[in-house]
């Protein structure tokens, strides 16, 4: 003969544990914390955003160029010219290359996460190159901008990446 399903016994949340069916049941408490306790859940991907609309990736590269050491840059009708203040951690390392050269008509100054502004000069060679190649005369250095700017703008808008801490400071 058929039985149709029985139901587990109603649980009484003032009993722990109790005995039911041979299975202790045991009740947990959980508080819970305010909002800001949680401000790790919305920073693990830059295409979270937070409950009051921020974007915490962006926000923590953006303190890291703060966070970085000063840049200085002159320039004239026929020159430019590029300082930057040059911190190391400890007596035990070395001093952070803050200036880089990027072709011979542009240079750069950084602020922020080195890795970050070595990353972007390599690609920012690797671009002035190919276009030096394929078009015989150096890369103007508008288009350079525009291209980079176009490619930090994509790093805020895939999950794969971070947006890059680094701030340049541009000669040409």
């Amino acid at each position: 003969r058929h039985r149709p399903p029985t139901r587990p016994p109603a649980v009484d949340p003032t009993r722990t544990p109790s005995t039911t069916n041979k299975q202790s049941l045991y009740f947990i408490e959980i508080k819970f914390r305010s909002p800001t306790m949680f401000r790790n859940q919305y920073d693990t991907d830059v295409t979270v955003w937070s409950p009051e609309g921020r974007l915490l990736q962006v926000e923590y590269a953006m303190e890291s160029v703060k966070q970085g050491s000063a840049c200085i840059a002159l320039r004239s009708s026929t020159h430019a010219v590029i300082g930057a203040l040059k911190r190391s951690v400890s007596e035990l390392s070395s001093h952070q290359q803050k200036i880089l050269d990027i072709d011979d008509h542009i240079g750069i100054g950084i602020a922020g996460l080195t890795a970050d502004a070595r990353t972007l000069a390599k690609w920012m060679r690797n671009e002035c190159l190919n276009y030096k190649y394929v078009y015989g005369t150096a890369l103007p250095t508008g288009r350079l901008m525009t291209d980079l700017a176009d490619r930090h703008q994509r790093t805020t808008q895939t999950y794969v990446r971070r947006p890059y801490g680094v701030g340049l400071l541009v000669a040409s």
